[in-house]
């Protein structure tokens, strides 16, 4: 994990990733910290519907946004969203934190160099993680869908991206996204508890638009 300190307020970058030296220009900084400033609540939160952990939930945005600052040269905007490239980030940054885990590395590699919150982070992050606790139980009721419609769900229903910002991080075409998207509200209509049916009645559903 990334030794990068997450800003206390989670409104401003962190001071270490400004680059140093021989990095960009002070516009391009400017536009990386809207850009920040702009997602890092929402990145914070994908992350908090994933774990429970506050140290996790802060490693993984870290992650995040380092991998942002070092591509954001190659960041166009007019292949899609700065949001919707940060969450393609953020998923493959995720993926590669499971990928991990699943190859069981040892407790001390996992450590090694990670920097300990303090405890304002920590409560902070913490207040975080229990507002996402209902994603989080939503996160796990998805798992009866195929991968494909789990991941549109995850990205429109609870991190609130617009269904063209969706495909854009999937690599899929819009109407291929807004199909999967109904499929997988059927779904969950069909099979899901009390629980899980709470804001996917059809009255209550957003609308697929854009």
């Amino acid at each position: 994990m990334s030794q990068i300190k997450l800003s206390s307020s989670l409104n401003s970058p962190p001071s270490r990733l400004a680059p140093q030296g021989s990095g960009p220009a002070d516009r391009g900084v400017a536009e990386f910290e809207a850009l920040y400033r702009a997602n890092v609540a929402a990145v914070t939160a994908y992350f908090a519907r994933r774990s429970a952990e506050p140290q996790t939930v802060a490693d993984l945005t870290a992650d995040t946004f380092v991998q942002a600052i070092m591509s954001f040269a190659t960041f166009d905007p007019r292949k899609g969203t700065p949001r919707a490239w940060v969450f393609g980030i953020a998923r493959r940054i995720y993926a590669a934190h499971c990928q991990a885990h699943s190859q069981q590395r040892s407790r001390v590699e996992r450590l090694a160099g990670r920097r300990e919150l303090a405890p304002d982070e920590v409560g902070e992050l913490i207040d975080r993680i229990d507002a996402e606790r209902a994603g989080r139980a939503l996160v796990s009721g998805l798992t009866t869908l195929p991968a494909a419609d789990r991941a549109v769900v995850e990205l429109v229903d609870l991190a609130g991206l617009q269904p063209t910002e969706a495909a854009r991080v999937l690599g899929v075409a819009p109407g291929t996204l807004r199909m999967r998207l109904m499929r997988a509200r059927a779904r969950l209509r069909k099979a899901a508890t009390p629980d899980l049916a709470h804001g996917m009645d059809p009255a209550s559903e957003p609308e697929v638009t854009s």
